[in-house]
């Protein structure tokens, strides 16, 4: 008999097949998902015990499997015992019901390979969790390999089994037959239930006060897994072929010392010689050595020896084993109280919840999460409750990883935190989440706190109760580096500030102040400046705590060295608000000192900032104006380098020293400009860092040299209408002096006060038609030097009154009729040909007001060399003639040409000497 049974067990052991083939073909798989293999259990460890969900309501299960493979090595009549004693053993757990039963949510189904049924969730069977490892998945799941037993555990564990038993035999009228380790199930709460009901025997008589079982005789040729464990069944059902309760209470003494002694029964059983075993087992149990039970607590041993008693009647009945000291334990209690919590009232729960907390610390974290923490959540339904059992959630919420709190408490507090019905609940609810309030932000993730925690929060700011305003106010920054800048800027914030404006009561308005102070270091400085400071200046109220706590967060702000005011902000906002503050009649005269304090080191503080900022602005339009200085005289003096070209020169002298303005105005231009702004911007000092490089890379410079212009190419374009105007007007005024003939200069004449700068003979192209006899001077003047008009320096080139009469006989008349069209049609068109003097006939005196300036010209060979022209400074005396207005004190009457006043020309006469010299004084 002792082989068979090791051989079934080792075969048992052996068996690894897959779940799925197990399982496939079965109706169970139709309804519920079949999980990982994750326990075993019941008669002889047969059972393999799987996870599932219910695929409809995705609820969690267990799933129990047999493989009919395990007895395929059995005859098929032994094969068909085994499989009809296990089916009534489900059978039977199925059609009872009671919280210490392992509870069926579907019945057992068969299919050609195995027998399943679905249960309650489920851990692992007490064989499992002693060592016993049968049919196992391999590796040992480390849950089950690592667990212990807590002595709070066992002794509640054994008081359900005993409370099991009594309703066997009190309500049902019914033996189990067969109470051993493996039939005792833990389920996943870590609440100890009964099953394998496979040799339960009913009473024959259930309506009689004295129930009577008949006992089948023990058959020792019948496969193991058709009879119960020898090793956990009373004497006499062997010996005497009788049972009744009190056989299950042996079962018990032996389950009690198996508990306490690590899976071990009290006796070894020989399965080959089963009576002389028994024989055996009944003499040491009528001696029963002390010894054999020192590893079971000393307040149970007693009880313990009883159980064991060979008479029957001696043993203590389920009921009385209920009530035993041993099981008076504070853990056991509490842990049997949350069992019949459905049979209390509310008043009865609120008690025991209120108590709950000092009882909590006493007991292990594994009973606590897994036994107590579920039969509280379920609470959360009642809403009048959730004040009372919150308080004890979040307390085991402490104990708890973030891992075990996400998984196992987040998903029902989350209805509680939107919880506003009724009202006075709703109130205790925000009072106890806010005084929790870092635990929640610790260990809830970020999306939850955002959606669920957060607004709890918000709402409690708004609530009519003023206690809730201020305990929220108050632990707000508490925990409020934990809360994400977007949600304290765009919605915590704004929240405080309504409260402290709309609310009546001073405490609210006062610690608004106090927690906008306590959270500044979290804020942005801009949006304190921005939205902070201002609304400071939204407060109507002007009592004096509300006055300090408006203090407060100025010199919070002022002083934090994150933070700080802005100059500008001190001068033009906060110290005009803080000054018109501190008088306020309210204030006594610590407060005022207090003010005054502040308004002080602000004003100290603007003082010194905007001090160094002007000092800094001096010394750099100190540097930039040294630097334009010098750039300016750079300029000047690579202007003097160069020799001034005409158009300059007429401006000279026409334009009063526009030449000298130009470059001054240039210099003027290059300044650095004038800063009127009070301060200096990042952008405005790499402007003026640009500008001084700039001045740099100026000065470095070369010297810019004159480039001569070459003459434009004849083109074949429509004329420029503008420079055949300039070009022919000139042309008019060289007219005059070049039609009539005039006489050669006096040999040794003095014509100018002051020598030529350039020689005579020099002749350079300056874009003027060289038929017409102007020297290289051309009509470029520079200002008039230090001989004319207070000893102001002239470079003024004249014309040569010698190539004026240079071929005259050959001198073309230019063609002006390209400007008739210039000339407005009021009057008879008379062409500018016309308009010109008619050529002189060879030998017709020259015109008598030329003459006053020089004779003229004998021939064009004339000696001119070293011959001074009248009006000084130039080769020529064309500057005198177009204008003569420059040194009246050379306008001397000359010699009467002959034949001047003959024919009819111009007549000098000594009136014009005077009106010349009433003109220039």
């Amino acid at each position: 008999m002792e082989s068979m049974l090791n051989k079934l067990k080792s075969t048992v052991t052996k068996v690894t097949a897959d779940m799925t083939s197990a399982v496939m073909g079965n109706p169970v798989t139709r309804e519920f998902e079949v999980g990982r293999h994750i326990a075993s259990g019941g008669p002889g460890m047969c059972w393999r015990i799987y996870n599932g969900t219910k695929k409809s309501t995705k609820q969690e299960v267990a799933v129990f499997v047999f493989d009919k493979k395990m007895v395929d090595k059995y005859q098929k009549f032994d094969k068909d015992q085994i499989i009809e004693s296990l089916k009534r053993g489900v059978q039977q757990l199925t059609r009872l019901r009671h919280p210490r039963l392992l509870t069926v949510q579907h019945p057992l189904e068969e299919s050609r390979d195995c027998l399943a049924f679905c249960t309650e969730p489920v851990f692992a069977s007490l064989s499992n969790v002693l060592g016993q490892w049968d049919n196992l998945p391999s590796p040992v799941p480390t849950d089950i390999k690592d667990y212990k037993l807590y002595d709070v555990e066992t002794k509640y564990g054994l008081l359900q089994i005993s409370e099991g038993l009594s309703f066997l035999h009190s309500g049902v009228k019914m033996v189990h037959g067969n109470l051993c380790l493996e039939n005792v199930i833990l389920n996943k709460s870590g609440a100890w239930k009964i099953m394998g009901f496979d040799f339960s025997i009913s009473s024959t008589n259930p309506s009689d006060a004295e129930p009577k079982y008949s006992c089948k005789e023990w058959e020792p040729n019948l496969p193991p897994l058709c009879l119960p464990n020898p090793e956990y069944l009373a004497p006499e059902y062997i010996l005497s072929v009788s049972c009744d309760a009190a056989s299950d209470m042996y079962s018990l003494g032996v389950v009690m010392h198996a508990v306490f002694n690590e899976g071990k029964p009290v006796f070894q059983v020989n399965k080959h010689d089963i009576f002389k075993s028994f024989s055996r087992q009944l003499d040491q149990l009528s001696r029963l050595s002390p010894t054999m039970l020192n590893k079971i607590p000393e307040e149970v041993r007693e009880h313990v020896k009883m159980l064991l008693s060979v008479t029957p009647n001696v043993r203590p009945d389920a009921d009385q084993m209920t009530k035993i000291p041993f099981f008076d334990d504070v853990g056991a209690v509490t842990l049997a109280y949350f069992d019949s919590l459905f049979q209390r009232d509310n008043l009865q729960k609120s008690q025991f919840y209120k108590n709950l907390p000092k009882v909590l610390p006493k007991l292990p974290k594994r009973v606590v999460v897994y036994r107590i923490l579920p039969a509280l959540t379920s609470e959360f339904l009642n809403p009048d409750m959730v004040p009372f059992v919150l308080p004890n959630v979040l307390l085991i919420a402490e104990e708890c990883t973030k891992d075990e709190y996400v998984r196992l408490i987040l998903p029902d507090l989350t209805p509680v935190f939107k919880q506003q019905e009724p009202v006075q609940a709703s109130n205790m609810i925000l009072l106890i989440f806010l005084q929790k309030m870092d635990l929640l932000l610790t260990k809830t993730p970020p999306e939850d706190i955002k959606n669920s925690v957060l607004p709890m929060v918000y709402r409690a700011l708004e609530a009519p109760s003023i206690q809730i305003q201020e305990l929220c106010l108050n632990i707000i920054p508490t925990f409020a580096n934990l809360i994400e800048y977007p949600s304290m800027k765009n919605a915590l914030i704004p929240r405080i500030k309504s409260a402290c404006l709309q609310t009546s009561s001073l405490a609210v308005r006062v610690n608004s102040l106090v927690c906008l102070g306590k959270i500044l270091e979290y804020l942005d400085k801009w949006y304190v400046i921005d939205e902070i400071l201002p609304f400071l200046q939204q407060i109507p109220s002007r009592e004096p705590a509300v006055l300090m706590g408006v203090l407060g967060i100025y010199k919070c702000t002022f002083s934090h060295k994150k933070l700080g005011i802005p100059k500008e902000h001190l001068a033009a906002k906060s110290l005009p608000h803080l000054v018109s503050l501190s008088i306020d009649n309210n204030l006594n005269l610590n407060q005022f000192n207090s003010f005054m304090a502040v308004i002080k080191d602000m004003l100290t503080r603007m003082e010194a900032e905007h001090k160094t900022k002007l000092e800094q602005l001096h010394s750099m339009q100190e540097q930039q104006r040294s630097m334009n200085i010098n750039t300016s005289q750079t300029n000047q003096s690579e202007e003097t380098k160069h020799t001034p070209s005409p158009g300059n020169q007429i401006d000279d002298v026409f334009g009063g020293s526009s030449g000298s303005a130009g470059v001054n105005g240039k210099a003027n231009g290059n300044s650095a400009p004038q800063l009127n702004r009070m301060s200096l911007t990042l952008e405005e000092k790499q402007r003026l860092a640009k500008e001084q490089e700039q001045a740099a890379k100026l000065r470095n410079q070369p010297a810019l040299a004159p480039q001569s212009i070459k003459p434009a190419t004849p083109s074949t374009q429509a004329k420029d209408l503008t420079s055949c105007l300039l070009n022919n007007m000139t042309s008019l005024g060289s007219l005059s002096l070049t039609s009539p003939p005039r006489p050669g200069l006096i040999q040794g004449s003095t014509i100018s006060a002051y020598p030529s700068t350039t020689p005579m003979g020099s002749m350079v192209s300056n874009g003027y038609n060289p038929t017409m006899g102007f020297q290289t001077g051309g009509l470029g003047m520079r200002p008039p030097g230090p001989g004319l008009y207070g000893g102001m320096a002239t470079t003024t080139s004249t014309p040569n009154f010698g190539a004026l009469t240079h071929n005259q006989g050959s001198t073309n008349t230019p063609d002006m009729s390209a400007l008739d069209s210039l000339f407005t049609s009021n009057k008879p068109k008379v062409s500018l040909n016309q308009m010109a003097p008619p050529k002189p006939t060879p030998g017709t005196t020259a015109t008598p007001w030329l003459n006053q300036f020089g004779s003229a010209q004998p021939s064009q060979t004339a000696p001119m060399q070293g011959t001074p022209l009248a009006m000084g400074g130039g080769t020529s005396g064309f500057g005198m003639q177009a204008n003569p207005f420059f040194s009246p004190q050379n306008f001397s009457q000359p010699t009467a040409a002959p034949g001047m006043n003959a024919g009819g020309g111009l007549r000098h006469s000594s009136s014009v000497n005077n009106d010349l010299k009433d003109l220039f004084g």
